[in-house]
């Protein structure tokens, strides 16, 4: 007979106690993390110790992202004894758990009390109406708390350094999101959550806000986006939903200044937001600032790769009409037949949804935290329709366009604001075939002076100071004190 448990200390794990013949080892294989077990035998049976921890990119040791795992045990107990395991929700202190059978799931730490529709809409009422004193704090949000990146983090790092006695608070959607020294990570869904983004004077997020938010007298939101569009968004998308245009409207009048890459993003995000009467300002991302001035050798490192590796980043943006990342390359075949290192790159809303790409020199990044070190780690970048266009020709290095499906998506799926064919830095390629041959035969001066147009037309504030800019505003206006 086998008995499962989950323990909080020394660190929260999963264990398996049983008599009989003894396992030979274990593992939690999940979408975008694995852990391996220990096996200790005593003369009263045996003891497998799976840990809900993980360390990744060379990072600490945090709990296991949210999702589902598959428990694998090798040897000693057979399968139809793993599928009686069964336990209710455990709530350790960074993360709950349960087992149903050889699947083990781990959710966000939120008490039972409000994992619910009901403790959730009491939450949001709570927080909604409650007319507090501010904090003189910023809460920070990237990608719903996905991540803690983008335009965020650069202007967390700024601040962090001018203005130290600020708080600041992550919104994150469990404890496996790593956040900055000094910061405080605050999940998503808990009361501590609804708090912070209640008292916080300032606001700095890259998408929509969400649950139900007011903006108490005095606080400020910033938002930063988080690229300048080539796709049409908001109001500008294909076919006219009322609802759609009502929720774009209701969203954008929450913000208070918006944030832009260049004088084309500040017009088209200002009319697709109708976000017209308000300050936007234009003073480059400041998440590029690391694209001028970072070390691509820290980047490699976190990333496990040499210095002399070429390393080729393929990064694709997501598709309205699938949740999970295009396949139109073999990453492991790409890897092989141009002797680079491939770095495989889902868009932050196919990271849940999605796994992690394997084979031999291929390194899934998708769950990586900032795709600025990824950008400066890499020599060639592989895109489609994605924002990163813009960020990556700060660097001046090679792009190129895999485009398969190109009159669909500009045609009907979501269209463009302007011909990406007529003014791309770099060669639009339709197979892979086509792809290996633009990165091993590349002919950089072809497209030389498109690549010059496009950096005098998007990156000319790209010049490493943009976090010291904004931040400056931020102080100067008011929005925290120092």
């Amino acid at each position: 007979m086998i008995t499962a448990t989950f323990v909080s200390t020394p660190a929260p794990a999963l264990v398996l106690t049983g008599t009989g013949s003894a396992p030979s080892g274990g593992s939690l294989y999940g979408a975008r993390a694995r852990t391996v077990g220990t096996v200790d035998t005593s003369v009263d049976g045996w003891t497998l110790t799976l840990p809900l921890v993980a360390s990744r990119w060379g990072g600490p040791e945090l709990p296991l992202p949210s999702g589902e795992y598959q428990l694998d045990v090798a040897g000693g107990p057979d399968a139809a004894e793993l599928e009686t395991l069964r336990t209710s929700p455990t709530l350790l202190d960074t993360l709950r758990a349960e087992i149903d059978g050889p699947t083990v799931r781990v959710s966000p730490p939120v008490d039972p009390v409000y994992d619910s529709v009901e403790g959730q809409d009491a939450l949001e009422r709570r927080y909604a109406s409650r007319v507090t004193e501010l904090e003189n704090a910023v809460f920070f949000e990237s990608f719903y708390g996905r991540t803690v990146g983008c335009n965020p983090l650069a202007i967390d790092r700024e601040l962090a350094r001018v203005a130290p006695g600020v708080t600041r608070y992550w919104s994150v959607v469990d404890l496996s999101v790593p956040v900055q020294d000094g910061a405080v990570a605050v999940v998503e869904g808990t009361p501590a959550w609804g708090r912070a983004r209640a008292r916080a004077r300032l606001l700095v997020v890259n998408d929509w806000l969400r649950r139900r938010f007011v903006r108490h007298p005095g606080q400020i939101v910033l938002q930063t986006w988080h690229g300048t569009p080539l796709k049409r968004l908001a109001l500008h998308r294909p076919g006219f939903d009322p609802r759609r245009a009502l929720a774009v409207l209701r969203e954008s009048r929450r913000w208070n200044v918006l944030l832009a890459q260049n004088p084309y993003a500040a017009r088209i995000l200002g009319k697709a937001y109708a976000f017209l009467t308000r300050p936007i300002w234009v003073e480059g991302y400041p998440r590029n600032d690391a694209l001028v001035t970072g070390d691509p050798a820290e980047a490699r490192a976190a990333l496990g790769i040499g210095p002399d590796e070429r390393v080729v980043l393929y990064a694709p943006t997501w598709r309205d009409d699938r949740d999970r990342m295009v396949e139109f390359i073999d990453p492991a075949a790409l890897a092989a037949e141009t002797g680079a290192i491939v770095l495989v790159r889902g868009h932050s809303r196919t990271l849940q949804p999605g796994r992690d790409a394997e084979g031999t020199r291929v390194i899934d990044v998708t769950g990586f935290g900032d795709t600025t070190q990824l950008l400066l780690a890499a020599d060639v970048l592989v895109t489609d329709y994605s924002s990163v266009m813009f960020d990556f020709t700060v660097t001046g290095k090679p792009i190129v366009f895999l485009v398969p499906d190109l009159e669909h998506y500009r045609g009907e799926l979501r269209g463009f604001y302007f011909d990406l064919a007529a003014h791309a830095p770099g060669a639009l390629v339709r197979t892979q075939d086509e792809l290996v041959q633009a990165l091993t035969a590349a002919d950089d001066a072809a497209y030389a002076l498109a690549y010059a147009a496009w950096r005098e037309r998007f990156n000319a504030r790209d010049d490493g100071h943009a976090s010291e800019r904004v931040v400056a505003r931020i102080l100067d206006q008011g929005f925290v004190g120092r």
